[in-house]
């Protein structure tokens, strides 16, 4: 946890810093004129200095303004880790197995990658309230391998699935406006929309392929109502803008239909960005999260692989992402957005053992109107 809160204190120390620094900068009048252009059509907080593209619900709309959404993101774990030390192969199958028999792990994951389409819509029902909904549908990929009960490797395996995840529905309230800051809260809850009780074939120690409940981190939603609330602070000063932003998943279920709960999470994120030319705009975001294990388990994830162990999950993780929003101001591309940010984790303390976080890239395209 301490990490976490060093991680908290050092997105503040940013945001700080971007907002006595912004001021500054704003006054450098050989850039006025493109400044005004900027903030010319809409509150610059809400339409012409938005936030990283992987930052969401980080705005609000006029009363009676819509917009839809489209994210795509692409995310790759790779190798294994315990707490913050690295871990071999030979490092996993000397692990214990909780589903015994066999005594130790004997099926390891070394690679996973996930993309996810996320598919919003939002409007203005009044200038103080934005309401909001999202659907995700996400594809899973995992590389295996396996060992025999004497510890020799006799092959590897993939498991995919893919489908519709949990939906997302709220709204944004606001809290206070003026000409330079904005701060809303974001109350929303997610529906328990996707599956739990994926399936597919595995390569077991015995040499057969047997077709099995997927463990927790391949099952497409978490199967409670979690309630999602939040605070976002943006600002925008001249050319520069900056935010941050605060949510939490709380697990209104004590278990599923499977018998167990996912863990809670919090996430802490501050960004800030520059407008390099009227329709062009550079941004930088750090962000770190905690979650806590599963509570509960699948009677059905029983498999001599750590992903099967529910108290292997969660953990804290902080990471830096930089990208850049083009937002045309005039033509018919007005209205229109084109996002991307590429990311990377700095530090990651995991519940291990468990594939540690490589990279994220994620881009999407907006429309107001």
């Amino acid at each position: 946890m301490n990490q976490i809160k060093h991680a908290g204190l050092l997105a503040g120390t940013i945001l700080t810093s971007c907002a006595l620094s912004i001021p500054a900068f704003a006054q450098d009048h050989s850039n006025h004129n493109m400044a005004a252009s900027i903030h010319s059509e809409h509150n610059g907080h809400i339409h012409t200095s938005p936030a990283p593209i992987s930052v969401m619900g980080d705005h609000m709309h006029k009363k009676g303004d819509w917009m839809m959404y489209y994210r795509f993101k692409h995310m790759t774990m790779k190798d294994n880790r315990n707490g913050t030390s690295d871990l071999s192969i030979a490092d996993v199958i000397a692990l214990s197995n909780v589903n015994t028999p066999p005594a130790n792990l004997r099926v390891v994951p070394t690679q996973m990658s996930m993309n996810m389409h996320m598919i919003s819509g939002m409007y203005g029902a009044a200038d103080w309230l934005t309401l909001m909904v999202m659907g995700m549908y996400t594809e899973k990929d995992m590389d295996h391998v396996t060992f025999n009960g004497g510890g020799n490797q006799i092959g590897n395996f993939n498991t995919r699935s893919s489908g519709w995840g949990d939906t997302i529905i709220g709204g944004l309230i606001k809290l206070y406006e003026n000409d330079t800051h904005h701060f809303h809260l974001n109350a929303a809850l997610s529906l328990p929309t996707g599956d739990i009780d994926k399936e597919d074939d595995v390569l077991a120690p015995n040499g057969t392929t047997p077709t099995l409940r997927l463990p927790y981190a391949m099952q497409l939603g978490s199967g409670t109502y979690d309630l999602l609330p939040g605070l976002t602070y943006t600002g925008a000063s001249g050319l520069w803008g900056w935010g941050g932003q605060y949510k939490a998943t709380i697990r209104l279920d004590d278990e599923n239909d499977e018998g167990y709960s996912w863990g809670n999470k919090h996430e802490m994120t501050a960004w800030s960005s520059y407008q390099f030319t009227p329709i062009w705009q550079g941004n930088m975001r750090v962000s770190a999260e905690t979650m806590d294990e599963i509570d509960g388990a699948d009677p059905l994830i029983a498999a001599p692989v750590q992903t099967a162990d529910p108290d292997n999950y969660g953990g804290e993780i902080v990471e830096i992402g930089a990208g850049f929003n083009i937002v045309p101001t005039s033509g018919v591309l007005t209205g229109h957005q084109i996002g991307f940010e590429a990311s990377a984790p700095v530090y990651q303390d995991l519940n291990g053992p468990q594939l540690k976080r490589d990279f994220a890239i994620t881009g999407g395209w907006v429309y107001r109107f």
